[in-house]
């Protein structure tokens, strides 16, 4: 993994900062943030092209099923809740980014278990 990569992924970890306006407001919903942290580990990975390959696939996986939950929640709320389109929008935004982040990490952590347990790809 090139040094650029490996900064590139490690640096979504400073996303885990947000979770501190979770911390000092009423706003508990940041302190899902703090599940970035585990980032930062690739900033300490040896270069190694399976980690690019496997961060390249849930990249990918997490964006296409985030654009499909956009379309799906996007619909079904300005169509069956009667949403205007603002808001309908809006929920579908919040939808997507959450389903990327959740397909994303998993998707990551499957292939890092796999990888470490040592089993074929």
């Amino acid at each position: 993994m090139k040094l650029s990569k490996r900064w590139l992924y490690g640096s979504m970890g400073f996303l885990s900062l947000l979770g501190l306006i979770g911390i000092f407001t009423e706003e508990h919903g940041f302190l899902a943030f703090f599940a970035f942290a585990v980032d930062f580990e690739f900033f300490f990975l040896p270069s190694d092209e399976m980690v690019d390959s496997y961060m390249t696939r849930s990249a990918a996986r997490g964006f296409f099923c985030g654009m499909l939950s956009v379309a799906v929640v996007a619909l079904a709320a300005f169509f069956w809740t009667g949403r205007d389109g603002g808001e309908a929008l809006a929920a579908a935004f919040s939808a997507g980014w959450a389903v990327s982040v959740v397909v994303y990490a998993l998707s990551a952590a499957y292939y890092g278990f796999r990888e470490k347990w040592g089993l074929e790809p």
